[in-house]
């Protein structure tokens, strides 16, 4: 039995509800004969992936779904020896260099020269003739470091004849100008709260999901409230509908579930809530235990970061110069994030900091 969020996902361009502009011209790009390297951007949850996969589709065929996990050995100029999981098919691999940290630059040479100079064997059909490239899919590009940047951009020169890159991020910000100007860039915008209800709508219809009240208005009016607390993320509401139904045989449309707001965003929002409250070193370190927790169960340093600095911000109530600091602060330990290995010593540096500024403009 699968999640209804990998069962129900458009396998085609055909089968994408939203967006429309950006399927055709998705649709066109895989029908030319040049196809170009792609950078897609656009926030979490808005199918950025989907659509990727829906164009792979339809250039090499359903033998894009036959997925494997290889496993490649990397040494470092150290001579420090690496191993990295690699998703591929016969005609493309997914990967996430920013997995290895700073030494992802080594795996952005040795990986994608290894595949730059092995010409696809498998040409069976027509549409593989067309392209005869293979496609490397690269996950949160935006978390890449400069050395990594740069070396991508020396395998997209030399290197464009033989394999076609697709770099996923959030933003396109932390992307260096030479990798933008090498890719079209094609924004992912989130689905409109619209476009989730009918999804939802359409979901609940297949599989046969009761509500405590026939009334079409209330029916919709819970699915928008779905989408508006799940921030307008598409596999987000339609993991929080299927928690929903799981756990209630019968939806009560006029009750506000619990279960939408998810318990690592709770203990954020209650980490902002005791340094508002009380900051001394002993607040401190209650927070790092707290930290520590979120980190072991994979919610990464950055969303932790951000998050807990929107929270911080609404509670400055109006405070402009206040709010500017904190802004300013996580700014500062976003990008040192980046740059160091240690991700609680920069979380709690941005709560210490953070405090003083916090007690400074309280005076």
């Amino acid at each position: 039995m699968s999640l209804w969020v990998d069962k129900y996902r458009p396998r085609t361009l055909a089968q994408l509800s939203y967006h429309e502009n950006i399927t055709q011209n998705l649709k066109a790009l895989s029908k030319s004969g040049d196809f170009p390297h792609l950078l897609v951007y656009g926030p979490s949850g808005s199918g950025k992936k989907t659509r990727i996969y829906c164009t792979l589709q339809e250039i090499f065929g359903p033998s894009i779904e036959k997925l494997k996990i290889d496993v490649k050995n990397f040494v470092t100029p150290s001579n420090r020896k690496l191993e990295f999981n690699v998703l591929s098919s016969p005609y493309h691999l997914e990967i996430t260099p920013s997995d290895m940290g700073n030494n992802d630059r080594v795996v952005i040479q040795d990986l994608l020269k290894d595949v730059a100079s092995t010409e696809q064997v498998d040409f069976g059909n027509q549409s593989s003739k067309k392209h005869r490239f293979k496609v490397v899919i690269i996950n949160e590009a935006d978390s890449l470091s400069r050395d990594a940047q740069a070396a991508l951009r020396r395998t997209m020169e030399k290197y464009s004849s033989n394999i076609r890159l697709i770099l996923v991020c959030n933003s396109v910000s932390n992307i260096i100008a030479p990798i933008k100007s090498r890719t079209l860039l094609v924004r992912i915008p989130s689905p409109s709260i619209e476009d989730i209800s009918n999804i939802l709508r359409q979901v609940s219809k297949n599989e046969r999901v009761k509500f405590s009240s026939n009334d079409e208005h209330a029916v919709s009016a819970f699915y928008e409230q779905v989408a508006v607390t799940s921030k307008r993320n598409l596999r987000r509401s339609l993991l929080a509908f299927e928690t929903i139904y799981m756990q209630n045989e019968t939806i009560d449309v006029k009750q506000m579930h619990s279960t939408i707001v998810l318990d690592w965003e709770i203990i954020i929002k209650n980490m902002a809530r005791t340094i508002s409250a009380a900051r001394n070193v002993a607040t401190l370190a209650k927070l790092r235990t707290t930290t520590y927790e979120l980190l072991s169960h994979c919610i990464s340093a950055r969303i932790i970061l951000k998050n807990l600095m929107f929270e911080l911000v609404s509670l400055a109530k109006g405070k402009t110069e206040l709010i500017q600091e904190i802004v300013q602060i996580g700014s500062t330990f976003d990008e040192r994030l980046s740059l160091g290995s240690k991700s609680i010593f920069h979380i709690e540096g941005f709560i210490a900091k953070t405090m003083v500024a916090i007690d400074t403009y309280n005076v």
